[in-house]
């Protein structure tokens, strides 16, 4: 019960992230042309770069192999510490719960910062 409730938390949170989108920080990774929709330049990041953004003051998390600083929304998520379960690591099950509104899976590449290492 804990873990839904955990989880439908971090999907609505998720969700308001990409309303206060702000200027992400981004380490050190290699660079590569995008496969994202954003046609950027995109950064590639091993899960042990991703893993060292796992705080409340420095919160990256990754979504079907792509990474996003959340940083900028961790104070403003409404279920307050659930956001800081999966920091540095993979919260796609969650992302992908029931309780997203559907607009969320385009707010989320405000957040996107580069690609997961394969």
């Amino acid at each position: 019960m804990v873990i839904v409730a955990v989880a439908l938390v971090l999907c609505a949170v998720l969700g308001i992230l990409v309303l206060f989108s702000r200027d992400r920080k981004s380490g050190p990774a290699k660079t590569l042309h995008s496969n994202a929709n954003n046609n950027k330049a995109s950064k590639i990041y091993s899960k042990a770069e991703v893993f060292l953004h796992n705080k409340r003051t420095d919160c990256w998390i990754i979504i079907k192999n792509k990474v996003y600083d959340v940083t900028s929304y961790v104070e403003e998520h409404p279920g307050g510490d659930a956001i800081l379960a999966h920091a540095g690591d993979d919260s796609t099950e969650g992302f992908y719960g029931p309780q997203h509104a559907t607009r969320v899976f385009d707010m989320i590449d405000d957040f996107y910062v580069g690609d997961l290492e394969q």
